[in-house]
């Protein structure tokens, strides 16, 4: 490292631990002047005290929210390791597992079972990856640093409130930096108007009842607007030459002036087969006109507002079809590297480590230990560095 360099490295650590000193100093000022705030929103003054000693800030989690995967990642990247094989067996297995709650939850709510049983998948792993951040760190932190505070403020509230009523020890309550938690990840608010005590036990346990959390899951897409006698959608195949541009999710058209368009369903099937030709639906074309192409109905909407993003959304539908039976797209995603699937991407880090690289425990999950791995590889194979690791990466480390 030259001189300059360093004095550089040197200036932004001293800045970076100054910002956090400072951070620890204004933290308990801000604490202190939420308590009148809170005990308006219903937290006792004693609950405040207890839920918040000791508390210190996470000032890491405010870089978090620039990096959500979601909008970030490929798509093909975000869906070939939400949507594997492997989450498809051991979906169909907790359908297996659960059939007799799950039955009971579609009876009481309308929701399907895979459909249910699709966002526990892709929420927490079927409750393997809760998160790891204690709540009221995380949204004490972002109630008193970064943007948004005024919401996030709501959510400690409602955090307090989810303690002081006793529903969840404060140890169990850990979640994702920016608050959700629980086998389906519901955030403190979305908890107290939608979560379900389904097991009977007087409280409403995201955290280790799976009864409760499954009929939650199912209440929240049944007052989203769930249609039981609908799908969420269907892969299309589209006529050459159609013109896509300002088509979208929100942009519905009946299906019969879809089918009047030359849309059909994978397979020449009429996108109207078995549904009204007046139902509503939007063209969605995540990798544009090249890529798999979707009409998506008013259950894709209810899907889309647990998490406010298509590649979200589309990830819990797919699951919910591989679930009951259904392969891939037919599409093939428009690239020449696809992506990886959680056992592909434990093999490029197994292989990775083999030839010498400090890539950290070998999880699937592509950090940024992995991520300087692969652009040493890249570099040395002469490979396009992007640091990102797909299917080219892959065979040539084979």
């Amino acid at each position: 490292m030259n001189a300059m360099k360093y004095l550089q490295a040197l200036w932004l650590c001293m800045l970076l631990t100054g910002a956090a000193a400072q951070a620890q100093t204004d933290f308990p000022s801000c604490l202190y002047s939420l308590r009148a705030p809170a005990k308006a929103a219903g937290v006792r003054e004693d609950s405040f005290a207890r839920f918040t000693q000791g508390l210190t800030p996470d000032m890491g989690i405010l870089d978090k929210m620039s990096n959500q995967p979601e909008f970030k990642m490929p798509i093909w990247d975000y869906l070939a390791a939400l949507v594997d094989e492997e989450r498809v067996a051991e979906g169909l297995a907790q359908l297996a597992r659960h059939k007799d709650v799950l039955d009971k939850v579609a009876a009481q709510y309308g929701v399907d079972a895979a459909t249910v049983v699709a966002v526990w998948g892709v929420e927490s792993n079927f409750g393997q990856t809760f998160g790891k951040y204690p709540l009221t760190q995380a949204l004490g932190t972002l109630s008193c640093f970064g943007p948004r505070q005024t919401y996030f403020r709501g959510e400690f509230f409602a955090t307090l409130r989810i303690l002081q009523a006793g529903h969840i020890a404060p140890e169990r309550l850990v979640g994702s930096w920016a608050g959700a938690f629980g086998h389906t990840q519901f955030m403190p608010t979305t908890f107290e108007r939608l979560a379900q005590d389904f097991d009977g036990d007087g409280r409403r346990d995201l955290m280790d009842s799976v009864p409760d959390a499954l009929a939650s899951t199912a209440h929240f897409l049944n007052k989203a607007g769930w249609n039981p006698a609908q799908v969420w959608g269907f892969e299309v195949q589209l006529p050459v030459g159609l013109d896509i541009s300002g088509e979208g999710r929100k942009h519905k058209r009946a299906l019969s002036e879809w089918a009047a368009k030359g849309l059909t369903q994978m397979g020449g099937g009429a996108v109207t087969s078995g549904l009204a030709p007046s139902t509503p639906a939007g063209l969605m074309t995540p990798a544009g006109a090249k890529g798999p192409a979707f009409l998506v109905l008013r259950n894709f909407d209810a899907i889309y507002s647990y998490n406010a993003a298509e590649s979200y959304g589309l990830a819990i539908a797919h699951l919910s079809d591989r679930l009951r039976g259904a392969g891939p797209f037919a599409t093939p995603w428009p690239t020449d590297d696809a992506g990886l699937s959680r056992a592909e991407r434990r093999e490029i880090q197994t292989l990775l480590n083999q030839r010498g690289h400090d890539i950290g425990v070998i999880d699937g999950m592509l950090g940024d230990k992995t991520r300087i791995a692969v652009r040493a590889e890249q570099t040395r194979l002469g490979q396009e560095v992007t640091g990102r690791a797909g299917q080219k990466l892959l065979r040539a480390l084979r």
